[in-house]
């Protein structure tokens, strides 16, 4: 697994790829830690590079949303893949994050 990070008009990115699971996810519940302390916490999380996501992941990502929005922030995911999106489909995840088909209207969805 690969991981990126990157701040794009103060919002923090973090850029994804391989699998996103069990094995792989303690750096980015770490980073999600790290980063999401101060409002407004505003974070995408681009997908585009995973074909393959598990519970431990979702549990993840779930953590980090509500942490973000007690920091009056959000996490909005984009560049999701079929496989990620089906996964987030049928665990309704796709009802509590806002999805982008890219990281840059993901990341102008928080200044409108």
């Amino acid at each position: 697994m690969k991981i990126t990070a990157t701040i794009k008009n103060d919002v923090k990115v973090l850029e994804i790829s391989g699998s996103f699971d069990i094995y792989t996810a303690e750096p980015i519940r770490s980073w999600l830690e790290q980063t999401i302390t101060d409002p407004p916490a505003n974070v995408v999380i681009d997908l585009t590079g995973v074909s393959f996501i598990d519970s431990t992941a979702l549990a993840i990502m779930v953590q980090g949303i509500k942490r973000a929005r007690e920091k009056k922030g959000d996490i909005r995911l984009c560049g999701l893949q079929q496989p990620v999106r089906m996964v987030l489909e049928l665990t309704r995840l796709d009802k509590v994050f806002e999805i982008f088909p890219t990281q840059d209207q993901a990341i102008f969805g928080f200044s409108s």
